[in-house]
C-alpha cells in the first residue's frame, strides 16, 4: 500500500466552496509543494500519493479561476489526473495504469516557507513534507531553487499591488516605486524637438544612478533599447529601455533586484535589475474594459485587455496570449492654471522668488523679429533720424511700445537694437502655452501583445517560447518653428516686404514697403533674421511612430540532477518620428520675391496661404535597434553535500549582438544642404531652425560566461549558537565586446540566520556599463540650448542696468558641438549593502505573517560618460574674461558697435555673442551614492473577517556626492570666493543629494482587504522636497520644490452566481485627494520627472472571466 498524504488549509477556510474564484498565485515547483500552496490559497483539500507524486513538476499558475480550473491548469501535461471527492476536496492520480497501487491519506497541515523550513525542534510530521525547493528562478541567483536568493534585496510587486496602482501604462506602475528615480525620457519632456525621445516613452532609473544603469529583463531575459536618445543631465545621449512597452496589464509580478548584479546579468546592471514577468500557462481566460480620466482636463483613457488561454495536445503544451489596447487623449496646457501659461510670476506670489524675471518662462524667440543690415557700419537713418543701431541692428515691435523710430503697417514699428524683452517690452514675449494650447503630453493608442507556449516533447524536454509586439501613435501639438542663431537666414534686398528694400519693384512701380528717406542706396540692403518665431505657420505637429518586436524559442529540461534551458531571441524596436517644419532653401526662396506672395517676416501684413504652404515640409527620424541573442544556462542546487547543506551551482554563456540606428531627416544629417543666396554661406542643415545630426550607426557583439555557487557553511542541524544558518554566494561574469575589449565581475553575498525569525544579509559587487553605440559612433553633434551668457550679465550689472542675475536677461540658444569618442572606457561600479531581515515568530499565527527589511546600500561609479557642458563653459569664459583671457572652447562672433556699447564702462572688454561651444564625450569624475530601503509585509489569511495584505516600502537617500573635475572645481572655488557671481548655475559636481530628480525621501504603501467577492485596495505614495536648480532667486538659493503625498483607492467585486457568474466590476481613484504637484520652475510648472501632471484621476472597470 502506498502511503499518501492528505493536504488541506485551516478549517476556518473550508468555507470556500469550490465554485468560488479565488485568486492563484502559484510558482512551478514539486507536485507536493504546489498542492500544499494551493489547499492555503483556496481551502480545498488535496489528496495524492506522496511516493508516486514527489517527482511532478507542475506548472505555474497566476490569476482569479475557480479551485477546480486551478488545478487543471496545475497538473496539465504532468500526466495526473483530478476527480472531485465530496464538496470540499480534490484527489489526484495517475493516469490509469495496470496494478495501480492504493494510497492511504495521511493528514498534514500547510506552513508557510521562510524560516520555518527545516526549525531545528520542529515537531515531525506524520508523513515526508513536501518539497519546499521551488523550481522557479527568482531574480538575485540563477540557481533553480536555491535559498541564496534570501541574500539579496528584492522587491516583488504581486498582482494585488499592480491593481492597488491603479496603473495604465509602465511608466504609471514603475513611478510607484519608491527605488526608482526619476523619469528623464516623459512625455513632457523636449517635445518640440526631433533630438529628444518623444512619443510613448518612459524610461527606468534604479536609485538614480543614470538611465541605462539598470538592466530590465522581460521574463528573464533582456529587453532591446528603445531607438530613441536624448541628453541626460550630463548632455551625453543615453538609451533606456521604454517602460510603456511592458504589458501591464498581463503582469504576473514585478522584480526588483536593488543590488548590483553585472556578475550575474552582465552589462547595465550597475543599479540593479527589473524582471517583469506576464501571466500565462491559464486555461480559459478573461476579457477587461476600463474607462478613465482626469479631472478638470481632457485627458481620458480606455482601455480593453484580457487574457486567453488554451491547452493542446492532451495538457502536454499551452498557447496563452496577454493583450492591451489603449486609448489616451492628450493631456492640454489650458487644462490647468500651472500649465495655461508660460509665465509663471503670478504662481510664486507670496514667496522668496515672488517679482524675479527669470519666472517668466515665455520664450524670448517671437513673431516680433531681430534683424540686421547686411554690411553696415554704421546708423541707418530715415530722414536724419536713426532706424538702427550702430551695427545695422533693429527690431520689430508693436506701435504701443515705446522707442518706435518708424511706423509700419499693420501695427508694428520698427525700434533701434535688439529687443530687450524685460520691463516694458516683455510683451515682445511668445507664450506657446496659451497661444498654441500646447500639449503637456501627447495623445496615445497603444497595443500591447504578448503570447506565451510551451509543449512537453517527453518527460524530461519541454519546448517554449514568447512572440510579442508592441505598436503605439502618439501625437501632440508643439510650439510654432524658431530660429537658431548658429544658422542665420538672409532677407534679400528683393524681398516684397523689406522695409530697407530697393525703392522700386522689378517692375517699375515705386515700392510701398520701403521707408521713406533711408541713407542707403537705391538698390537697398539685405538683412539678416537673427531672432523670429514663425507663428503664422500655426503650431507644430509631431506624430510619432512607436514599434517593438519579441520573438524567443527555447527547450529546457532536466538532465543528470541539472536543470537546463537554452534559447534563442531575437527583438526589434522603432521609431518613426515625423515633424511639420520649414525647408530653410525654400524659406530663402519665398523670401526673394518680390512680389506681394513673398514671404513676409516683418509683420506688416498677413502672410497668404501659398507663401506659408511653400516653405512647409515634414521632416522625419528613424530610429531602429535591435537585440539577437543566444544562450545557455544550467544549474543544479544539490551538485555536493556540505556540513552545512547542499551546494548549489549555475552557469553559462550568452552570444548577443546589439545594433542601433539613427537615422536623420535627409535635410538634417546633410544630405540635403542650404546655401544662402546672400553671403554664399553653406549649411548642413536644411531644415530651419534645427542643429545639423549626421547619422549614427553602430554594432557590437558580446560574448559572455558565467558561474554561481551557492554554498551552504551552517545548517540548523549543526547547533551552533546564534548561528542557525550561514549562505555564501560567489559570482562571477566575463565579457567580451568586439568594440572597446573585456571585463569580467565579481560578486560576493552572504545570507546570517542568527534565530529563527532574525536574518542578517550583506553583499559585494563590481559592475559596468557599457557606453552606449551613439557616444563611440557620433561624429560631430550640434545641438542648441537656451542658455545665460555670464559675462554679458556682469556687464548689465556693473552698468547699473540690473541689480542681480536673477533678473538677467542675457539669455539665448547657443550652440554645442560634441564630439564622439571612440576611446571611451566602460563606466564602472563598486557596490555594497548590509541588510536585516525580521518575521517575528512570538506573533500567533492568527495575527497573520509580518515580515520587517532594512538594507544599507552604497554604489561608487566611476568613468561616467557626459561633457563639461556648454552652460559651465561659458561660466569659465566668464571667469576667464575678468581675468584678462578667454575660454578657448567658446567660439564667439568679433563684437558689433553694439556690443562694444554694452560692455562699455564696465571694466570689461567688449565680447561678441557666442557662435558655439566645442566640447567632447569623456569619462567623468567619480560619483558616491548612499541610502537606506525600509520595507514590512503583513499577510492575514483566513480569517472570518476576510484575508488582508499591508505593504510599505521606503527609500531614503543618505549622500549623493559626484566628484568635481578640475574644472568644475576651479569654478566652484571662483564662486565660493566672489570672484563670479553667486547667481551663476554650475551643473556637475559637489552634493547633488535633495537637488532636481533626487529627493532625500521617497516611500509607498499599499493595503487590500478580499472577503468572498469583495475586494478593497488603496495605496499611497510620498515624495520629497528637492531644490530646483534650473534657477536662482538674488541671494543665490534654489527653489524649494515641496513634498507630496498621494492616494489611490479601488473597490471590487465579483459575482459567482447567475448569469453574471464571473463578471466583476471596479471603480477607483489614483490622487484622491486631488493633489496638485508641486510647483517648479520650467514651462509646464511641475517636474515632470518626478510627478504626474494631473490632480485627481477617477476609472471603473468591468470583467469577464470565462
Amino acid at each position: 500500500m502506498a502511503l499518501g498524504i492528505v493536504i488541506s488549509a485551516p478549517a476556518a477556510a473550508h468555507a470556500a466552496a469550490q465554485t468560488t474564484a479565488v485568486d492563484f498565485h502559484i510558482a512551478r515547483q514539486s507536485l507536493p509543494a504546489a498542492m500544499a500552496e494551493f489547499s492555503r490559497q483556496s481551502g480545498v483539500q488535496i489528496l495524492f500519493p506522496y511516493d508516486q507524486f514527489k517527482g511532478i513538476i507542475t506548472n505555474p499558475v497566476e490569476g482569479r479561476m475557480t479551485p477546480e480550473r486551478a488545478v487543471a491548469a496545475l497538473i496539465s501535461g504532468t500526466g495526473v489526473t483530478a476527480s472531485p471527492v465530496g464538496a470540499r476536496s480534490i484527489a489526484l492520480r495517475l493516469a490509469v495504469r495496470a496494478h495501480a497501487p492504493e494510497f492511504r491519506p495521511i493528514a498534514l497541515t500547510t506552513q508557510s516557507a521562510g524560516f520555518d523550513a527545516g526549525a531545528p525542534g520542529a515537531a515531525p510530521a506524520p508523513a515526508p513534507a513536501a518539497d519546499p525547493a521551488s523550481a522557479i528562478t527568482v531574480v538575485g541567483s540563477q540557481i533553480k531553487g536555491a535559498k541564496i536568493n534570501e541574500a539579496v534585496p528584492v522587491t516583488v510587486m504581486d498582482l494585488d499591488q499592480i491593481k492597488a496602482t491603479g496603473a495604465v501604462s509602465g511608466d504609471d506602475l514603475l513611478r510607484s516605486i519608491p527605488q526608482m528615480g526619476d523619469v528623464s525620457f516623459n512625455s513632457t519632456s523636449g517635445q518640440t524637438s526631433s533630438n529628444f525621445a518623444r512619443g510613448d516613452v518612459g524610461s527606468i532609473n534604479l536609485r538614480n544612478l543614470g538611465v541605462g544603469s539598470t538592466l530590465v529583463l522581460l521574463n528573464g531575459r533582456r529587453m532591446v533599447a528603445h531607438p530613441g536618445s536624448q541628453a541626460d543631465e550630463n548632455l551625453a545621449p543615453v538609451i533606456t529601455y521604454n517602460s510603456n512597452t511592458i504589458p501591464v496589464a498581463g503582469l504576473q509580478r514585478v522584480e526588483v533586484l536593488r543590488d548590483g548584479a553585472a556578475a550575474l546579468y552582465g552589462a547595465d546592471a550597475v543599479a540593479g535589475v527589473v524582471n517583469t514577468v506576464t501571466r500565462g500557462n491559464v486555461e480559459g481566460g478573461y476579457v477587461d474594459l476600463q474607462y478613465g480620466g482626469a479631472q478638470g482636463t481632457h485627458l481620458r483613457d480606455l482601455q480593453v485587455s484580457g487574457l486567453l488561454g488554451h491547452n493542446f495536445a492532451e495538457g502536454r503544451g499551452n498557447f496563452s496570449l496577454n493583450f492591451s489596447y489603449v486609448d489616451r487623449t492628450a493631456l492640454e496646457a489650458r487644462d490647468q492654471d500651472f500649465t495655461a501659461s508660460a509665465d509663471k510670476r503670478a504662481l510664486f506670489a507670496g514667496t522668496g522668488f515672488a517679482g524675479l524675471n527669470s519666472l517668466d518662462l515665455r520664450s524670448t524667440l517671437s513673431n516680433y523679429g531681430d534683424f540686421a543690415a547686411i554690411g553696415r557700419t554704421s546708423a541707418i537713418t530715415s530722414n536724419g533720424s536713426a532706424v538702427t543701431s550702430a551695427s545695422g541692428t533693429f527690431h520689430i515691435q508693436p506701435t504701443t511700445n515705446s522707442g518706435c523710430k518708424v511706423t509700419l503697417a499693420n501695427g508694428v514699428c520698427v525700434d533701434t537694437g535688439t529687443r530687450a524683452t524685460s520691463g516694458a517690452d516683455r510683451n515682445l514675449r511668445w507664450d506657446g502655452n496659451a497661444n498654441n494650447n500646447i500639449s503637456v503630453s501627447p495623445a496615445v493608442r497603444r497595443l500591447n501583445l504578448f503570447g506565451t507556449w510551451h509543449y512537453d516533447l517527453n518527460d524530461a524536454i519541454t519546448a517554449f517560447g514568447e512572440l510579442g509586439y508592441y505598436m503605439a501613435r502618439s501625437s501632440s501639438v508643439q510650439d510654432s518653428v524658431f530660429s537658431i542663431s548658429s544658422i542665420p537666414m538672409a532677407v534679400p534686398a528683393s524681398n516684397y516686404w523689406n522695409p530697407f528694400g530697393a525703392t522700386t519693384l522689378p517692375g517699375g512701380a515705386a515700392n510701398p514697403n520701403r521707408i521713406a528717406g533711408l541713407n542707403i542706396g537705391a538698390a537697398g540692403l539685405p538683412v539678416t533674421i537673427s531672432s523670429i518665431r514663425l507663428t503664422d505657420l500655426g503650431p507644430t505637429y509631431d506624430l510619432v511612430d512607436n514599434s517593438q518586436f519579441r520573438a524567443l524559442a527555447g527547450l529546457r529540461g532536466q538532465w543528470h540532477g541539472f536543470d537546463w534551458e537554452s534559447a534563442l531571441l531575437y527583438s526589434e524596436a522603432t521609431v518613426i518620428d515625423k515633424q511639420n517644419g520649414v525647408s530653410a532653401t525654400a524659406l530663402q526662396n519665398q523670401l526673394a520675391l518680390s512680389t506681394p506672395d513673398a514671404y513676409n517676416p516683418f509683420g506688416t501684413s498677413a502672410n497668404t496661404q501659398a507663401a506659408v504652404d511653400a516653405i512647409k515640409v515634414v521632416s522625419v527620424r528613424r530610429d531602429r535597434t535591435t537585440l539577437a541573442s543566444a544562450d545557455f544556462k544550467a544549474s543544479r542546487k544539490d551538485l555536493f553535500h556540505l556540513p552545512g547543506g547542499d551546494v548549489g551551482v549555475a552557469f553559462g554563456g550568452e552570444v548577443r549582438r546589439d545594433t542601433q540606428l539613427d537615422d536623420r531627416d535627409a535635410r538634417v544629417d546633410g544630405t540635403i544642404t542650404w546655401t544662402n543666396t546672400v553671403t554664399g554661406v553653406t549649411q548642413p542643415s536644411d531644415l530651419y531652425g534645427v542643429s545639423p545630426t549626421p547619422d549614427t550607426r553602430g554594432s557590437r557583439v558580446v560574448a559572455a560566461t558565467y558561474a554561481e555557487f551557492a554554498i551552504p557553511l551552517i545548517s540548523p542541524d549543526m547547533h551552533v549558537p546564534l548561528v542557525r544558518s550561514l549562505d555564501l554566494q560567489a559570482a562571477g561574469r566575463y565579457e567580451h565586446y568586439s568594440d572597446f575589449g573585456s571585463v569580467a565581475k565579481p560578486k560576493f553575498a552572504a545570507s546570517w540566520d542568527v534565530v529563527d525569525g532574525l536574518r542578517l544579509r550583506g553583499s559585494w559587487a563590481q559592475g559596468f556599463k557599457a557606453p552606449n553605440l551613439e557616444v563611440m559612433n557620433a561624429s560631430i553633434v550640434t545641438r542648441g540650448n537656451t542658455r545665460v551668457d555670464y559675462v554679458r550679465c556682469e556687464a548689465d550689472l556693473r552698468a547699473g542696468r540690473i541689480t542681480s542675475f536673477a533678473n538677467c536677461a542675457q539669455s539665448y540658444v547657443a550652440t554645442a558641438q560634441r564630439s564622439g569618442n571612440p576611446n571611451l572606457k566602460p563606466e564602472e561600479s563598486t557596490s555594497w549593502s548590509l541588510g536585516a531581515v525580521l518575521e517575528p515568530k512570538f506573533l500567533p499565527p492568527s495575527w497573520g505573517r509580518l515580515t520587517l527589511t532594512v538594507d544599507y546600500w552604497a554604489v561608487k561609479q566611476k568613468g561616467i560618460v557626459g561633457v563639461f557642458g556648454e552652460g559651465n563653459a561659458l561660466i569659465l569664459d566668464y571667469l576667464l574674461r575678468q581675468q584678462g583671457s578667454s575660454n578657448p572652447n567658446v567660439i564667439r562672433l568679433a563684437p558689433t558697435a553694439d556690443d562694444v556699447a554694452l560692455y562699455a564702462n564696465t571694466g570689461l572688454a567688449a565680447a561678441g555673442q557666442v557662435q558655439y561651444v566645442k566640447d567632447q564625450y569623456v569619462n567623468l569624475q567619480p560619483q558616491d551614492v548612499r541610502g537606506l530601503d525600509i520595507s514590512l509585509t503583513w499577510r492575514l489569511r483566513g480569517t472570518r473577517f476576510g484575508d488582508f495584505t499591508l505593504t510599505g516600502n521606503g527609500a531614503h537617500l543618505i549622500r549623493f556626492y559626484r566628484a568635481p573635475s578640475p574644472q568644475i572645481q576651479q569654478l566652484l572655488d571662483a564662486r565660493a570666493t566672489g570672484l563670479i557671481n553667486a547667481g551663476t548655475i554650475i551643473t556637475g559636481g559637489g552634493s547633488l543629494l535633495g537637488q532636481d530628480g533626487r529627493p532625500a525621501w521617497k516611500a509607498q504603501g499599499s493595503l487590500t482587504w478580499k472577503l468572498k467577492g469583495i475586494t478593497v485596495g488603496g495605496s499611497v505614495q510620498y515624495t520629497g522636497a528637492v531644490w530646483d536648480t534650473s534657477a536662482v532667486d538674488a541671494s543665490g538659493n534654489y527653489w524649494r520644490v515641496k513634498a507630496q503625498t498621494t492616494g489611490n483607492l479601488y473597490a471590487q467585486y465579483e459575482f459567482d452566481k447567475g448569469a453574471l457568474k464571473g463578471t466583476s466590476i471596479r471603480f477607483g481613484a489614483r490622487n484622491i485627494t486631488d493633489e496638485k504637484p508641486p510647483l517648479a520652475i520650467s514651462a509646464f510648472g511641475y517636474m515632470g520627472a518626478l510627478y504626474q501632471g494631473y490632480g485627481r484621476y477617477l476609472y471603473g472597470g468591468i470583467r469577464r472571466e470565462f
